[in-house]
């Protein structure tokens, strides 16, 4: 099968990338090297393309209401300009996907809009199971093509995004969007474009969402200031670092938010019925029979995906993320684990071509902004 690109694709070429198969999609997956894009995004600012991102929209009157029953969340917490962070689940509690959801602001009560952001490699089977379980035929469910979605990371990307869009974004909290009007190229045109202040990497950042047309004006803005352009290989140890989840990995159809350490997503004392409450309402009862926990490893050696997790002899569960940390310099990982084994300072052992290396249970994130720099 052909791999799609993104309109960000010959620009990136342009700027030294390596493309790599991802989710169907041909991605960038470093630029100058993993280490100095990733030291980039915790020191200074780096951008990264994510418009292979499935970005949905909902319209319609009442599209939360609707929503509302595909999800543990209580979408009535945000209003608009607002955002949450959530997941899509199945009957019996598991992640079909996670996705952020944005509260669109509408003049006309009777069509407001729901800005959603899925996994590129969840998109097809997140529309289908939409539209499956939507009842109401009045909302719309659109899929927005030809956009470009831009993550802008890094402590200096206050400062870089301020400069370029003379906007005050210091007024902008985390998980808040707005829309604002750019003027690029020489035609002095004012173009709209939604940014949000979300991100993946554990710093302070900004995303992006606009017209392929805009997107290829503003990327070159960024390289002409000296942004660093990064890849997916950053992106990974960046969103490690700070234990944020990769679907298909940490989180999946299998795993529920309480193995996932994403309890605080489902809100039970909400009035409101979603598919998956019986069985999460029955964990919440019993306890989940086993955690995701951070782990350190003692030696340079590192745990990589499905890599064996040994407690007393005894495998116990895998590794389902694995890196070198480059803030830390230290091997970290994420695995499942029986739950009576999940408690900070646990020593246990992950098997690596066939040898044990001594590692322990370490509270999560690995790395939180600006506590090593």
């Amino acid at each position: 099968m052909e791999l799609k690109r993104t309109p960000l694709h010959g620009l990136c070429l342009q700027a030294g990338c390596r493309m790599v198969p991802f989710s169907g999609w041909e991605m960038p997956i470093h630029f100058s090297g993993v280490i100095q894009e990733h030291h980039a995004v915790r020191k200074k600012v780096g951008v990264f393309d994510i418009s292979h991102m499935g970005i949905l929209k909902l319209s319609g009157k009442n599209p939360k209401d609707e929503l509302q029953g595909l999800v543990p969340t209580d979408l009535h917490r945000i209003g608009n300009g607002e955002s949450c962070y959530t997941v899509l689940l199945n009957d019996k509690g598991g992640i079909i996907d996670d996705l952020l959801i944005y509260d669109l602001e509408s003049n006309n009560d009777d069509n407001e809009t729901l800005l959603i952001i899925v996994n590129a490699g969840c998109t097809a089977k997140d529309i289908k199971w939409l539209k499956m379980n939507l009842e109401s035929s009045s909302i719309k469910l659109e899929s927005l093509d030809k956009h470009v979605l831009l993550a802008i990371q890094g402590p200096k990307s206050l400062d870089i995004l301020s400069d370029i869009t003379k906007e005050n974004l210091k007024t902008l909290p985390r998980f808040g969007h707005r829309k604002i009007q750019l003027t690029l190229g020489s035609d002095n045109k004012s173009n709209t474009i939604f940014i949000s202040k979300t991100g993946y990497t554990g710093e302070e950042g900004f995303e992006l969402l606009m017209p392929d047309s805009v997107g290829k004006l503003l990327w070159n803005i960024l390289m002409r200031k000296g942004v660093t352009p990064c890849g997916l290989g950053a992106r990974d140890t960046l969103r490690l670092e700070a234990a944020m989840h990769l679907y298909g990995e940490d989180i999946n159809s299998k795993t529920t938010p309480f193995e996932a350490g994403l309890g605080w997503l489902v809100h039970l004392e909400m009035p409101h019925d979603f598919i998956g409450r019986e069985a999460l309402e029955l964990e919440a009862q019993k306890g989940a029979k086993r955690s995701l926990v951070g782990i350190k490893l003692k030696d340079r050696s590192i745990g990589r995906s499905g890599y064996s997790v040994i407690h007393q002899g005894q495998q116990i569960g895998r590794i389902t993320s694995g890196t070198w940390s480059p803030t830390l310099e230290e091997a970290i990982a994420l695995a499942y684990i029986p739950r009576d084994l999940a408690k900070i300072g646990t020593k246990l052992e992950v098997e690596i071509r066939g040898k044990n290396h001594p590692g322990e249970v370490v509270k999560k994130p690995f790395y939180r902004q600006h506590s090593k720099t």
